[in-house]
Formats: C-alpha cells, sequence, structure tokens
C-alpha cells in the first residue's frame, strides 16, 4: 500500500476562512492518522485574485493551528516547485499531448463571441463547441497566424461518468451536462481544475479533500485522469459549514453571523487549540462522542468513516464554551503568561502581582478579550453610584455600610504584614466580633475598592493585589462618598 499522502492547495486571496481550516485540519490528520504526509501547495494561478501578503497569511495560520506540513515551498522536498506558478512550464505540455492524443483542442474564440453565447443562447447553454472540430489546416495556419487561443478539454457527448467520494458515496453525472472545460487559458496560465489534476498526479498525492461544493467538478476531474490513464485518488468531500440566522434559520456560515476567518477569532479572544478542537468536530464524529482532544490525540483517532454528509452548524456560544474548558485546563503560570498583552490592556500603568490576577481570572474566564474590562479597575477607581452599597442578599444599605466601611478601615490599617491570610483573617473575625454576616461587611469593601458590582474576584484578593496604601485610600474614598450622599 503506498504511502498517505495530502496536501492542502490554498489560493493566496485573502483571510483564512474556518472552512478552508477545516480542509486543512481534515488533511492534516487523514495524513498523520495514517503515518503518511501533509503537504503545502500554493495555488496561485488565478493571478487576478491575488492579494500582497496572502501567502504570509497561509504560513502563520497553519503555524499558529499547529499543522506543520512535511513538504512546501518555504521547507522544499522531493515532489517541489511546490508554487503553482512556479511549475507553469510544465502543464502546457501536458495539455498538448492530449491535443496529440485528440483529447482536447485550441479554442480560438475571442471574448466576445464568448460573450455573445451568453446573451443570446439559451440559459445554461455554455461553450458551443464551435473550435472543437476545426481542420489540423485551419489550426495550425491561427496558431502560425498568432491567433489568441485557449485549449480545451473534448468532453464525452454521451454516457455517464461515475465516481466515487469516500463521504458521499457513488455520484453519477450525465456527460451531455459538462462543458468542454479550458485546460490552459490565453494568458499561457492553467485553469484551476487542470493544474490540480497535474499536480496532484505529479505530487503523488492519494487523497483530495475538499468542500461538498466541488463534487459537481469531481467528473471533470476523473474524465482528466482517465485521458491520462492515471490513478484516481481518494476524494473526500466536507459537508458545508453554515451559520444560525437572527430568524432561526440557517446559511452558510458568513460574516453576518461573526467572525469566519481564524485570525479573527483569534483577535476575539479563542485560544487556538480550542478552535482547532471545535472545527474537528464541525462535520466529524469520533467514535465515543469524546469532545476535547489535543491535536495529537486527534491524529491518532481521526478516520474519514466519521465524516457526516450532513451540513454542520458554527455555534460560537459552543466555541465560547471550547475556549473556557481550554482556559481552566491551563495553569495558573500558564494562564497568566497568555493573558499578559490583556492584562497591560486593561492595566497599562501598573505593576501588580499578574500570577495573583490570573488565579482570580481563569475560573471566570470564557474569552481573552473580556479581561481589560474586568481588571482595569486595578489601574484607575472608576466612577461609581452610591446605590452599589445596596445589596438586598448581603443585607446592606447605605446607613450600615457606613459603619462597615468605618470598621474595616480601622482594622485593615492596624495590619503591618499584608498578606491574604492576614486580610482575610482580620476581616472574618471582624464580622464575627461586630455580630454580622461576612457578606454584610465584604460588599460595602469590594464595592470601594473596586467601583463596580462585578468582580473576578472578592474583597480579599482585590484587597492583596492592590496593596495596602492603594486599598486604604479607595476605602476612604468610598466612606467619604457615603458620608456625603
Amino acid at each position: 500500500m503506498s504511502q498517505v499522502r495530502t496536501r492542502y492547495a490554498p489560493s493566496p486571496t485573502g483571510f483564512m476562512h474556518v472552512g478552508n481550516l477545516r480542509t486543512a485540519l481534515y488533511e492534516y490528520l487523514i495524513a498523520k492518522s495514517n503515518k503518511g504526509k501533509f503537504i503545502l501547495r500554493i495555488e496561485d494561478t488565478d493571478q487576478e485574485r491575488l492579494v500582497e501578503g496572502a501567502v504570509d497569511v497561509i504560513y502563520n495560520t497553519l503555524k499558529t493551528a499547529g499543522l506543520k506540513h512535511d513538504e512546501g515551498p518555504d521547507i522544499g522536498g522531493d515532489y517541489g516547485p511546490y508554487v503553482q506558478s512556479e511549475r507553469k512550464a510544465m502543464y502546457i505540455p501536458y495539455a498538448q499531448q492530449l491535443v496529440k492524443e485528440d483529447k482536447a483542442y485550441y479554442c480560438f474564440c475571442s471574448k466576445e463571441r464568448l460573450e455573445s453565447l451568453k446573451t443570446e443562447g439559451e440559459i445554461g447553454a455554455g461553450y458551443d463547441r464551435h473550435c472543437r472540430n476545426l481542420s489540423p489546416e485551419e489550426v495550425n495556419k491561427k496558431l502560425a497566424d498568432g491567433v489568441p487561443y485557449v485549449i480545451r478539454q473534448k468532453m464525452p457527448l454521451e454516457g455517464s461518468t461515475t465516481f466515487s467520494d469516500a463521504v458521499f458515496g457513488d455520484i453519477t453525472v450525465e456527460n451531455s451536462e459538462l462543458q468542454d472545460q479550458i485546460l490552459i487559458k490565453a494568458d499561457g496560465y492553467p485553469t484551476y481544475n487542470f493544474a490540480n489534476v497535474i499536480d496532484d498526479h505529479t505530487m503523488n498525492i492519494t487523497h483530495v479533500v475538499r468542500g461538498c461544493e466541488y463534487l459537481s467538478s469531481s467528473p471533470k476531474y476523473n474524465l482528466l485522469y482517465e485521458a491520462f490513464g492515471w490513478e484516481i485518488p481518494t476524494y473526500v468531500h466536507l459537508p458545508l459549514i453554515m451559520g444560525k440566522n437572527e430568524d432561526g434559520t440557517v446559511s452558510k456560515l458568513s460574516k453576518r453571523h461573526g467572525s469566519t476567518g481564524f485570525e479573527d477569532l483569534i483577535k476575539d479572544g479563542y485560544l487556538p487549540q480550542a478552535i482547532i478542537n471545535y472545527i474537528a468536530l464541525l462535520g466529524w464524529c469520533p467514535k465515543d462522542n469524546k469532545e476535547l482532544f489535543t491535536l495529537d490525540e486527534l491524529c491518532e483517532v481521526f478516520d474519514i468513516s466519521g465524516i457526516s454528509k450532513s451540513p454542520a452548524i458554527f455555534d460560537y456560544d459552543k466555541l465560547s464554551w471550547f475556549n473556557a474548558e481550554y482556559i481552566k485546563a491551563m495553569t495558573t503560570q500558564q494562564f497568566a503568561d497568555i493573558a499578559m498583552p490583556y492584562f497591560k490592556q486593561g492595566v497599562p500603568n501598573k505593576e501588580l502581582n499578574w500570577v495573583e490576577v490570573a488565579g482570580i481570572l481563569q475560573q471566570r474566564t470564557v474569552r481573552l478579550t473580556e479581561i481589560p474590562e474586568k481588571i482595569k479597575f486595578f489601574e484607575k477607581l472608576p466612577e461609581y453610584s452610591v446605590e452599589l452599597f445596596v445589596n438586598k442578599k448581603s443585607k446592606t444599605n447605605l446607613e450600615n455600610s457606613v459603619d462597615m466601611l468605618k470598621i474595616a478601615i480601622k482594622e485593615l490599617c492596624n495590619i503591618s504584614d499584608w498578606t491574604s491570610d492576614n486580610i482575610h483573617d482580620c476581616l472574618i473575625s471582624l464580622a464575627e466580633r461586630v455580630g454580622v454576616k461576612n457578606g454584610t461587611l465584604m460588599w460595602p469593601v469590594r464595592i470601594a475598592v473596586s467601583g463596580m458590582s462585578v468582580t473576578p474576584g472578592g474583597a480579599v484578593e482585590i484587597l492583596h493585589i492592590l496593596g495596602k496604601d492603594e486599598s486604604m485610600k479607595r476605602l476612604n474614598i468610598g466612606l467619604e462618598k457615603l458620608l456625603n450622599k
């Protein structure tokens, strides 16, 4: 059995959509689960659609996602070049071979004539095969006169073409529905379909993975393989990824549903490993219904038989759940390291014990982008209403909050060693001495030092992180607010 070889062959036309990333992931998993090779190939034959910097996006996305390729433009390999524009010279000879074998032909139709077919012909009729039966003399004269041309494949006019897909099974298409597809364009570049077949064959690709929207193109690929007498690879067509609309319906995932690019999801505060884990389950189901997988674990259990035909729904809430689970599973130091840029956004001008800050945030963080808003009170005490001191559950009001802050300030001021344990013991024993519930004392203290009704940590943690001087300053500001209400 030959070694499994898959290829991810993106066009550098912009950002990496999650659908493209899922294709790359499944190709990677098919290769690695079979001890095979994962190849990166850049398909830049459509020169008009190329976007500057898009190749770097491809490299950076694969690197960040952990999908390390075994061969590619940047690292080489035995089947290069791995950029289609650098392989340009190899495509025309293959097309000319088909012309010689009467399986393809030169088409000299002008753009104007082709446009007229679209406007004057029947809807969906396509090219009328005007040049298909030109005599050798007519072809040679036009070539000698320098008339621009494309090379088209001669599609069978009768019968049907059947191909087998690992997900969707056998699919049959009537040959009468197939147009004589262009193989080589007027600029000398191959079309996407033709270059794909030549590259996949010459690179020994065994499995071709792509979205199910390309199912209708597969007969064209098959007919090319058959025309050359080459072995047909295993096709793996993936189900569509859909998004939820506001009215409850679903449609193909787009920006109106939310971020659809890998980089945009990272900017939204999702971890790369959480995104990869979630995307792996968009259209594939493990045998034991487990949900949380590392990339290495996915390589161990992935199997094509688990891929579904049904469209997958991209659920941002579910992705958020995955993200929160990954955050919770980290060590506090790991979380602190990964959250540091967000700490600095929220608290740009102070140095705090960031590991301690991480400790109060970790179990309460879903997306990293939530962090700056949650901790900005450490930087500066926000303006707040005295009404925050009123809390039914803690049995606090504007009057007893004054009393609580007065005694808390007095006791906390006497702590010489400002540790969490000492702060905790001080406030708990104080509440017991004055005969109130812990919350009745803690609530006004926390409001005074944070200015917020919801904080990532309790009064003790916030007091310790702020330090004694800043804490006492804020407690006195809170007391002053209450006295001057």
